[in-house]
C-alpha cells in the first residue's frame, strides 16, 4: 500500500489531543497531517447542521455562559436554535470525569463553540487546503427517534451544506443508521458513503442472532448474509465499511476487498492495536490519537500527507 493510499482519519478532529468536534481541534489536526476529518453532525431546531457527537449537550465538556459545567445532560440539540446553542463553551473537559481520565493528553481550547458544518468547510478553504477529506457521520437513532430529526430531512439539509461548499467530491457520508445511506444514494449518488457497524454487546447494530432484523440496517436483514458483515455492508450500497476495530479480522478485510469495499475501522488508539490492524491491510484507521497513528505509519513507510513532525 502506498503512503498516499492510507487514510489517516482524526476521530472527531483529534479527540485525544484537542477538544472534540471543534474548529480549533480540526485546525490543529490539519496541521498534524491527517488525511480525513472524521466528525459527527446534529441539526438544530432552525435546521442548522452543526458538528456534535452527542444529540444533547454533554456535561463532561460543556460550560454555560458563566463558565460553569452543566450539572446534567443539557437540552437536545434539535430543540435549540443555533443562536442559543452557540452560547455554550465546549473547549475543555470537566476535571475528574471519566472523559478526562480517558483522554488525559487533551489540551483545552477555551472559548470553542459547537461549530456549524459550514464553518468547518470555510475554515479549511481559508487555510488553502484542497486535499483533506471529510468523513461525516449523520447522528440519527432508529430506536430513539426523538433524539434528532428523521433521516430524510436531516440528510437533505446536510447535503445542501455540502453542495453549497462545493465539497461533495471530498466528503463521505457515514452512519450506523443505514436509512441515511439510502437517502444519500437516492438524492446524491455521486457522494461516497460509509457503512458503520458495531457488534459489541448492547451496542450491536447488526443482530445476526436476534429474532428480528436490526432497525439500524435500512431494511436489510443480517440473517440473510450467512454471518458475513462485509457482504451485508456491500448490500448497503456503501463504498466503505467501517467496523468497530474489535470486530475485525484479516479474513473479513480480504473478503471486503474482494467485494470492492474499502475497510476503515474505528476507533484505534493504542500503538499495539494500530500495528495489529495495520497488518490486516486495511485502507485506513479512525483514531483519537492521529499523532500516534502517524508515527506507526511512518515506521512502516506510510507517513501519509505532510504535516507537523510527529
Amino acid at each position: 500500500m502506498s503512503s498516499a493510499a492510507f487514510d489517516l482519519q482524526g476521530h472527531r478532529g483529534a479527540r485525544g489531543l484537542w477538544p472534540e468536534n471543534t474548529l480549533g481541534g480540526f485546525a490543529r489536526a490539519l496541521a498534524l497531517g491527517v488525511t480525513t476529518f472524521e466528525l459527527d453532525c446534529s441539526i438544530t431546531r432552525d435546521a442548522v447542521v452543526v458538528i456534535s457527537h452527542d444529540p444533547q449537550l454533554n456535561p463532561d465538556h460543556t460550560r454555560d455562559a458563566q463558565g460553569h459545567f452543566l450539572g446534567q445532560p443539557g437540552p437536545l440539540i434539535c430543540t435549540l436554535d443555533y443562536a442559543r446553542l452557540a452560547r455554550y463553551d465546549v473547549g475543555r473537559i470537566r476535571p475528574g470525569s471519566d472523559y478526562a481520565r480517558a483522554h488525559p493528553q487533551q489540551q483545552p481550547l477555551d472559548g470553542e463553540r459547537i461549530p456549524r458544518l459550514a464553518d468547518l468547510f470555510a475554515m479549511v478553504a481559508a487555510q488553502g487546503d484542497r486535499t483533506v477529506r471529510f468523513n461525516i457521520e449523520v447522528k440519527v437513532f432508529p430506536i430513539q427517534p426523538e433524539l434528532s430529526l428523521p433521516p430524510e430531512p436531516f440528510t437533505q439539509a446536510l447535503l445542501q451544506v455540502v453542495t453549497v461548499a462545493g465539497a461533495a467530491a471530498r466528503c463521505t457520508i457515514q452512519s450506523f443508521d443505514w436509512r441515511v445511506l439510502n437517502v444519500v444514494h437516492r438524492l446524491a449518488p455521486g457522494i461516497a458513503t460509509g457503512a458503520l457497524t458495531d457488534q459489541q454487546g448492547d451496542d450491536d447494530t447488526v443482530h445476526f442472532d436476534r429474532p428480528a432484523p436490526s432497525p439500524w440496517l435500512g431494511g436489510l436483514d443480517a440473517r440473510q448474509f450467512n454471518g458475513s458483515v462485509p457482504r451485508l455492508a456491500k448490500a448497503s450500497g456503501a463504498g466503505t465499511w467501517s467496523p468497530n476495530y474489535l470486530d475485525l479480522s484479516s479474513a473479513q478485510v480480504a473478503e471486503a476487498h474482494a467485494l470492492g469495499l474499502k475497510v476503515v475501522p474505528w476507533t484505534v488508539n493504542e500503538p499495539a492495536d494500530m500495528e495489529r490492524i495495520l497488518s490486516m491491510d486495511v485502507d485506513g484507521m479512525i483514531s483519537d490519537r492521529p499523532d500516534l497513528l502517524r508515527a506507526v505509519l511512518r515506521d512502516h513507510g506510510l507517513a501519509g500527507r505532510g504535516g507537523a513532525p510527529v
